[in-house]
């Protein structure tokens, strides 16, 4: 009996989930959380440009003006040497082969050619080649060093005057120098100069100073005449006034002359400041060139301008040819003309 219940109980309690007692499904999942909106990222704070050194600045700006100025010299090199057609050709060739008696029948033939550059003529009135030149002894027989030939205008007056019986040498300054060197600029100028015509320059002796601080201007005792026009005050700017007078020295003849045009300055102005605004004293300069081994042979006052009252901001640029201050001023600037300047003549001694 025990037995029989036994096996009836599990029966019954299958019997029973079977008849209506079915356990409820298991309950879903709650659904995942949102995720989370992640916290905004602030932009990093840009770092301000650092401050440009203002020297760095300097350079950068020079550099600049530098590269502007030199493709100026470019374009207007090929404008004048596009201008020597044919015609202006021949009537050089013809200047520069003609047999002159004398410097002055020389320069006055050159001064009137066509072959000057555009507008150099106008500062005839200023800068007195003539008197200038033969002031100073110049012969169509000599050999002349023009110590630093700038743009070329005392060059294209000398060389059709020396090209037949005498010699012109011009110095440059390197024009296959560095880019960013403005020295670099003045000797490209010249060597486009040389370029334009080899009827005007092709007997010129170009001297490329290759080194400023030890120039060459030729064999020693060579020259008769060598000139330095406008040029003093930048050799007192770069300390150079003992090493070019010493070259000036060497390569002239016993007796030779160095003739000197120089923007006269304020007698007793400081050397060293008011040679950077272009003047220079005339006593100071007799007394250096005197120095240097040589003799005052004679003063003229042809190129002397006593309406220069020499107290400008920008120098003796604030004169023509340069108005440095642009429209400002130009009239009353004009009226005065060029920089007052003593015109030295000396002899080695």
């Amino acid at each position: 009996m025990r037995k029989l219940l036994a096996a009836f109980l599990p029966v019954m309690f299958v019997t029973s989930l079977g008849c209506g007692g079915e356990l409820p499904p298991p309950e879903a999942p709650p659904p995942p959380p949102p995720p989370a909106t992640p916290e905004p990222v602030a932009e990093p704070i840009a770092e301000p440009p650092a401050p440009i050194d203002p020297a760095e600045k300097k350079k950068q700006d020079e550099r600049a003006k530098l590269a502007a100025d030199m493709a100026a010299m470019e374009d207007k090199a090929k404008a004048e040497a596009a201008r020597f057609d044919d015609a202006l050709k021949a009537q050089v060739k013809a200047l520069t082969e003609a047999k002159y008696a004398n410097a002055k029948a020389g320069l006055t033939a050159a001064m009137k050619s066509g072959h000057r550059v555009p507008g150099n003529a106008d500062r005839d009135v200023y800068r007195h080649p003539v008197e200038t030149l033969t002031f100073f002894g110049l012969t169509p027989t000599q050999t002349v060093i023009e110590f630093g030939g700038g743009g070329g205008w005392y060059t294209e007056l000398l060389a059709p005057v020396l090209a037949s019986k005498g010699k012109l040498r011009v110095t440059s300054m390197d024009w296959e120098g560095p880019e960013d060197v403005r020295s670099t600029l003045y000797g490209r100028r010249f060597k486009r100069f040389l370029e334009k015509s080899t009827e005007l320059t092709g007997k010129i002796e170009p001297v490329v100073l290759k080194d400023l601080n030890a120039p060459e201007l030729g064999p020693e005792g060579s020259a008769d005449l060598v000139i330095a026009i406008r040029e003093m005050h930048g050799w007192v700017n770069n300390k150079r006034v003992e090493k070019n007078l010493a070259a000036v020295h060497k390569v002239l003849k016993k007796g030779g002359v160095f003739g000197v045009v120089a923007h006269r300055g304020k007698e007793g102005a400081d050397v060293t400041e008011s040679s950077k605004k272009g003047y220079l004293p005339e006593a100071w300069v007799i007394q250096t060139v005197e120095a240097a081994g040589f003799k005052l042979a004679g003063k003229s006052e042809v190129n002397a301008n006593p309406k220069d009252t020499k107290d400008y901001p920008e120098g003796v640029w604030a004169l023509l040819p340069t108005l440095e201050r642009g429209e400002k001023d130009r009239d009353t600037l004009s009226a005065i003309g060029e920089s007052d300047r003593m015109t030295l003549k000396f002899t080695k001694r």
